[in-house]
């Protein structure tokens, strides 16, 4: 699929980012502050960019978005009000969970509260096997049970019922006739999830009729606006890292819950990864690459190998798990926004609070007066000033100094510029764990992967960070700003079905095992909006006989039981070190339906003048006297040497003492530490 003009829009938690890319490839941005109906600000945020580049909306090709709408939801328990209707017997799955408690010592430890309460949880009387239906559900049960869900005043409704994977008939007949009588949304579980692990698939099911109202009533929203503006109509990113128009997404909310987060991997892998594969000088040889998105609540960290964005499907929002594929994001609450505290005990203690975009940190100057990491790095001297942040927010370092030395008074610190030194590595202690967490706790040597930072405070950190993790390459696509924006245009429009399937491999029937692939292929290439142009990737979940978990492995057209067998031994081995000499049995079949869509080939040429001046900047204990450069006047080719500042209007890249730049062909920064390693 190719479009000309595409046009992408990012809302994250302070600004909502903007890319357009323009007929001579030219890439055009806009950052411009979240409104409280994202809509809102979506629109503003197009209109301004194309104004910059001096286009009329109606010329967009392509109109593609990824919001933080559901996400906000779970966290903020701003939901719909929803019903639950389950197996007799089977009220309390929700509650009952998986028994696990979320810290293993810690016997005061809360579990979130159930998504629907018991109130609002009803029973039927009908029984389904693994076999089949052993007892039909009665209409006139149903009938009763909506009159009942009427008076509970529910919004939406979760239909879960025992099996329903296996066998949905009851079910089905149940969401028909509950469709029927109730003005309200209903989400059936085999619609949803049809996979076993009854928790999982009740809870995500629970998780789509809980977004699915507010998703419905935005998007509407969205599509009228884009309407009115001359826009085509949105397609939206989804958690799996592929866009769906809007009328999909709106039957499947929970697709949506990590929509952001997804364009940022993709972004950064379709950007990244290609100049990971390009030699700048002698650097170490990658096998992939971490992606690290810090922006102005939280820092997303991810995984790119071998080309191939990392997915889950175990994946938890606000402790309750999701269990749709999914981009494999481990996420902290440290943003540029992240509020610095010292606590009962006298530490420094940075987020997960945040003070957002309105008041904002201090230096705002919208009368936030709480130090933040932003605060922080001004004080440091990564951003000046003069620093317009998103192009036309001025900052207020005395507000900033202020701020930090009110903290240095309570932590006992000699003043603003220790606290800021403080804070910075706090916060950047608590991204290197989570960069730990998906790396070296899941077998990967950091030191295999360049890091490829973005986020408008993600440059500012990543060579820090390098550092800490012995990381010798950092990767900073020229968009990093706004790179989740960007990655909506590279995006592919992807579908995924899934249906458990639960047998010995040895005893597997290869024609039965394609006659669930086809029609999982069909219910995948459903989606699309050119089905015909669809690739297939077809993979089956297996493991060894009495192990609780699986791994998934490609089966190709042709499914051979003895080449899948050792696919997953090998992977098996990759993941914990060790294959078994145990029987292999199959628990899932999945598809996933790709239309590819061209990644955009971006023209750069430096404009104007690079150097613009230099500043005071603090590294480790020393004060530095910096360069300060702007990015767009840094010409291909061109290596600029630690330390250094390089600005552009949506983000900053600090290069640290021992490190260097080079400036690649597409406006791309590679940043490479000396033998003789970094100072911050």
């Amino acid at each position: 699929m190719t479009d000309r003009i595409r046009v992408g829009a990012d809302v994250g938690g302070t600004f909502t980012d903007v890319v357009l890319l323009t007929p001579e490839d030219r890439l055009v941005t806009a950052k411009v502050p979240t409104t409280d109906d994202q809509s809102e600000g979506v629109l503003a945020g197009v209109r301004r960019a194309c104004e910059t580049a001096d286009l009329d909306p109606e010329s967009v090709d392509a109109f593609s978005h990824a919001m933080t709408v559901s996400t906000n939801a779970l966290l903020e328990e701003t939901g719909a009000t929803t019903a639950l209707v389950t197996t007799e017997g089977f009220r309390d799955v929700l509650e009952i969970g998986r028994q696990d408690r979320p810290a293993l010592y810690d016997l005061d430890a809360d579990q979130p509260d159930p998504i629907v309460p018991r109130r609002r949880r009803f029973e039927v009387a009908e029984r389904a096997t693994t076999e089949g239906i052993e007892r039909e559900v009665e209409e006139r049960a149903v009938r009763d049970l909506a009159d009942e869900i009427r008076s509970a005043d529910a919004e939406s409704v979760a239909v879960s019922l025992l099996h329903a994977y296996a066998h949905p008939e009851n079910e089905r007949r149940v969401a028909e006739i509950l469709r029927e009588e109730l003005d309200a949304p209903v989400s059936a579980s085999h619609e949803v999830l049809a996979a076993f692990r009854e928790y999982e698939r009740t809870a995500t099911t629970a998780v789509d009729a809980y977004v699915a109202p507010t998703i419905d009533d935005y998007l509407g929203r969205l599509v009228e606006r884009a309407r009115d503006a001359g826009l085509p109509a949105p397609l939206v990113m989804q958690s799996n890292g592929g866009i769906a128009d809007a009328g999909t997404v709106r039957e499947r909310a929970v697709t949506t819950c990590l929509s952001g987060p997804a364009a940022g991997v993709v972004g950064a892998s379709a950007t990244a990864d290609p100049a990971v594969s390009e030699p700048a000088g002698e650097a170490a040889d990658t096998s992939g690459l971490v992606t690290f998105d810090m922006g102005g609540t939280s820092s997303d960290v991810s995984l790119v190998r071998d080309g191939e964005v990392e997915r889950t499907t175990e994946a938890e929002i606000g402790g309750r798990p999701v269990g749709v594929p999914m981009v494999d994001v481990t996420t902290v609450g440290a943003g540029g926004g992240s509020v610095a505290r010292v606590d009962a005990g006298g530490a420094l203690r940075v987020g997960p609070e945040s003070a957002g975009a309105d008041p904002g940190p201090a230096c705002y100057g919208r009368g936030g007066t709480e130090p933040t990491v932003t605060d922080a790095d001004l004080v440091l001297g990564y951003l000046g000033d003069d620093t317009a942040l998103g192009g036309d927010l001025s900052l207020d370092a005395e507000a900033a100094r202020e701020a930090l030395a009110d903290l240095a008074e309570c932590a006992g610190l000699s003043g603003p510029t220790e606290a800021a030194r403080g804070v910075y590595r706090v916060a950047n202690a608590a991204m290197t764990r989570a960069i730990r967490a998906v790396t070296v706790e899941r077998g990967h040597d950091p030191r295999n992967f360049a890091l490829a930072a973005f986020g408008g405070a993600g440059p500012m950190h990543a060579a820090a960070l390098a550092d800490r993790l012995d990381v010798s390459r950092v990767v900073v696509p020229r968009a990093c700003g706004v790179l989740s924006a960007f990655g909506l245009l590279a995006a592919d429009e992807t579908s995924d079905a899934v249906r458990t399937y639960r047998a010995p491999l040895d005893d597997v029937d290869p024609d039965a095992v394609a006659q669930v692939l086809a029609r999982l292929a069909g219910e995948a290439r459903e989606d699309l909006r050119e089905p015909a142009m669809a690739d297939l990737d077809r993979r089956a979940e297996l493991r060894y006989a009495g192990q609780s978990f699986e791994l998934t492995v490609e089966v190709g057209k042709r499914f051979d039981p003895e080449a899948v067998a050792e696919r997953f031994h090998a992977a098996h081995e990759t993941a914990y070190g060790y294959r078994m000499d145990e029987a292999v049995e199959i628990v899932g079949l999945r598809v996933r339906a790709t239309v590819a869509r061209e990644t955009p080939a971006v023209a750069y040429a430096a404009e104007g003048e690079a150097r613009t001046g230099e500043r005071e900047a603090v590294f480790g204990e020393a004060v530095r006297e910096t360069p300060v450069y702007r990015r767009a006047g840094l010409a291909a080719g061109r290596t600029v040497a630690g330390p250094a500042i390089c600005e552009q209007a949506d983000s900053t890249v600090v290069v640290p003492p021992g490190w260097r730049a080079e400036v690649r062909a597409d406006g791309t920064l590679v940043l490479e530490s000396d033998d003789d390693g970094g100072e911050s």
